[in-house]
């Protein structure tokens, strides 16, 4: 399924992960039934928070995919950012809740009741989250989707969660000291709370405009420095990311003895390059002589004064 823009739709991604966030509701219900346990269900509680989020993610993916519009000029990509912003928080707020309750473990151990059929029903759930974990992420990364990367980091915070329950069972059971089940929590907690953390930077910096990352501005450099034999510069070159899409614009220095037409031309021919190195990219362009010193004037980025 393709956008009105030409890229492929992500909708169906969501769906798998709503999907997953469903089985693994039904998993933990099933077993809290069976077992009576109080921590099974808190853990199907918890799960509904990845609904949630898989939710998010699914409504956002569809506003950033509405073509542009006369209110919304350059498009809806941005609202990715509040899908990746939201799942942040919840990254963050499952790594408190968790570190809450190893350090109250930790002030006052406590032998592990018997875990049996939680434990099998906790690996299971595990288990679907990371395939399905790992489907978004490889998704995400191959189209440029934060919304996508950050649904497969809040399933990973499950996965990394459950390894330390399993971890912490096992050695519990191995040493006999119960401090070693909170202590493994707590680096879980840190570790998930560090992946939230910059699940919302990136957020916040989407939002600001910040400008693509160096490894795509060294490709957009490398194709200027193929046009420099033909006399043609640049300057007042601006990049943005807006979730799938990026923006790049600069003013194109061009021998002042060049008609309108031949500068175009060669100016086209940059665009056509710089959108083979980076795809799915808005280009503005804006044809200068270089000769004219006037033409320097443009070059610094636009301050308060």
């Amino acid at each position: 399924m393709m956008t009105d823009s030409g890229v492929p739709s992500l909708q169906r991604y969501a769906w798998i992960s709503i999907g997953a966030a469903i089985a693994t509701i039904l998993l933990k219900g099933v077993a809290w039934q069976l077992t009576g346990s109080v921590g099974l269900l808190s853990d199907a509680i918890e799960s509904f928070v990845n609904l949630a989020g898989a939710l998010m993610a699914l409504w956002m993916l569809w506003l950033a995919e509405q073509p542009a519009d006369e209110d919304h000029p350059h498009g809806h990509g941005k609202a990715e950012y509040f899908s990746s912003a939201f799942e942040g928080f919840l990254i963050v707020l499952a790594a408190v809740s968790i570190g809450y309750t190893a350090i109250g473990r930790f002030l006052n151990p406590q032998p592990l009741e018997s875990v049996g059929i939680g434990l099998v029903v906790s690996v299971a759930a595990s288990v679907v989250n990371l395939f399905v974990s790992r489907l978004l992420l490889k998704a995400g990364r191959e189209h440029q989707s934060i919304t996508l990367e950050a649904d497969a980091q809040h399933l990973m915070t499950d996965v990394w969660t459950s390894a330390g329950v399993i971890l912490g069972v096992g050695l519990v059971a191995f040493s006999g000291w119960n401090w070693l089940d909170p202590t493994i929590a707590l680096l879980v907690a840190a570790n998930i709370i560090w992946t939230g953390w910059q699940l919302m930077h990136r957020s916040a910096s989407g939002l600001m405009d910040a400008a693509l990352p160096p490894e795509q501005k060294r490709l957009i450099t490398e194709v200027f420095d193929r046009y420099i034999e033909q006399g043609i510069a640049y300057h007042a070159l601006r990049t943005r990311q807006a979730g799938r899409r990026s923006f790049i614009s600069f003013h194109a220095l061009v021998p002042g003895k060049w008609s309108v037409q031949e500068a175009h031309d060669w100016v086209e021919r940059i665009e056509r390059d710089l959108r083979t190195a980076i795809p799915n990219c808005h280009i503005t362009s804006h044809l200068e002589p270089i000769d004219d010193p006037c033409s320097m004037d443009d070059q610094a980025l636009d301050r308060a004064r």
